[in-house]
């Protein structure tokens, strides 16, 4: 069942958003396809966020670094992938109006939702230190703010960008895509700068090859790094109540306007991650640096290789991604908090008990590379939890109506599913058993 919301308030920037999806729904024409396509925009920009994050910058300068172009096909593929995860994620929102928190809730015995609650909390707090500690790092590397400094900073940041909330979705929407705007015009500049063979980059675009069990762990690690938990709950909220409608005709326009956002949002983070790899596969791989493998590393190995430029641009979509996918974290932690508790909390103790372990962790001076690595592995944990009630909900017509998934999309979404958790198994295994 469609859950009812308040609408927005008389001449709010969302009250006219919502009127204008309404009116195209409804078959009224606009002058082009961008105008009729803006209204619908935001949802998956959000999302997205969490594909340019600071665990990304990680893993793609380790495998630009230490393989040349050889993964960029593990950065196609790995976007491909999340497409259909986070396009099934919007449609569970916009056909129950409940977002995957509150379904989990509502489908699982109580001990299964309350062991699923305290893990994805985890996830959330293993979430929020990735971000916090690449917008730390941002503020260190750009003006020499020492990281616990940083974190404050980012904190500060983090709440007053989601105080935007109490004036709708729109605005907010329109501050994390222009940040997501920024960081791809960062990495267009990098990409201009450090003069990469365009050949080579489309050749392995295309054709999948690895080189040895190294590269298959930086595989998984990019894959971990790129489909993550939290973006996946996060997404249906988002959608879940942003623009409601009921007959199965505007439903289905709906879903496709949202398919829309989806496919530009994770088009515009492909590019992003591909660009990072391109970076330092052009940059450290080819003049021999292939060691390079923290973000410290490859901003200070910048600038005698391409300038001074080429370091400010990279310190700045750091510091760029980190507050920006801070935002996105802290928001998530609360959507899950209040979907698996179904409780009013105060929206305070929601964002603190989300950002006080980073904090914590970055104040007691732990190592920023190997918390991140950390950090990653607990995502890994838990992905299933995410991916796979996604799919079970997404399939059942008791569920999501007219927006049932056709067998392929299932059956696509479960081979993905089985990808994701054998190569996270993989990269598990290689963590904690072999170091």
């Amino acid at each position: 069942m469609v859950k009812e919301h308040p609408p927005p308030a008389a001449n709010s920037p969302d009250s006219r958003t919502v009127q204008t999806a309404l009116d195209i729904l409804d078959g009224q024409s606009r002058p082009n396809r961008l105008t009729r396509l803006m209204p619908f925009l935001g949802p998956a920009f959000i999302a997205s966020v969490a594909y340019v994050d600071p665990g990304n910058f990680a893993t793609n300068i380790q495998g630009g670094a230490q393989f040349g172009y050889l993964l960029v096909w593990v950065i196609v593929a790995s976007n491909l992938m999340a497409m259909l995860i986070q396009t099934l994620s919007a449609k569970l929102g916009i056909a129950t109006g409940m977002n995957l928190a509150e379904q989990c809730r509502a489908r699982f015995p109580r001990p299964v939702v309350i062991a699923m609650w305290l893990l994805m909390e985890i996830v959330a707090m293993a979430t929020d230190l990735a971000e916090f500690l690449g917008a730390a790092l941002g503020f260190q590397l750009l003006m020499g703010i020492p990281l616990f400094a940083g974190a404050l900073l980012t904190a500060l940041a983090t709440v007053l960008i989601l105080g935007m909330e109490r004036y709708g979705f729109r605005p907010l929407e329109a501050v994390i895509s222009s940040m997501v705007g920024m960081i791809a015009l960062c990495y267009l500049l990098e990409t201009i700068i450090d003069r990469p063979d365009w050949g080579l980059v489309a050749y392995h675009a295309v054709v999948p090859q690895f080189a040895g069990t190294e590269s298959v762990l930086l595989a998984s690690g990019i894959l971990g790094a790129t489909v993550m938990p939290h973006a996946i709950f996060l997404h249906s909220a988002l959608t879940q109540g942003r623009i409601v409608v009921r007959d199965p005709k505007r439903l289905k326009s709906l879903y496709r306007f949202e398919i829309a956002d989806v496919v530009i949002a994770m088009g515009m983070a492909s590019f992003v991650n591909i660009a990072m790899l391109v970076m330092a596969a052009a940059t450290f791989h080819t003049t021999g640096h292939t060691a390079v493998g923290t973000i410290e590393e490859a901003y200070r190995t910048l600038e005698p290789l391409l300038g001074s430029w080429a370091k400010w641009i990279f310190g700045l979509s750091l510091l760029l991604s980190g507050l920006s996918s801070s935002t996105v974290g802290t928001s998530a932690g609360q959507v899950i908090m209040q979907g698996f508790m179904q409780r009013h909390i105060p929206i305070w103790l929601r964002r603190l008990v989300t950002m006080a372990p980073s904090l914590i962790v970055i104040g007691v001076g732990l190592d920023p590379t190997r918390t991140l690595v950390v950090s990653q592995v607990v995502l890994s944990f838990g992905l299933p939890f995410a991916v796979i009630p996604l799919v079970m909900f997404t399939r059942r017509p008791d569920i999501m109506g007219d927006l049932t998934n056709k067998p392929v999309t299932t059956l696509l979404a479960g081979m993905i599913a089985g990808i994701i958790l054998a190569l996270n198994g993989y990269l598990l295994f290689k963590t904690l058993v072999t170091g």
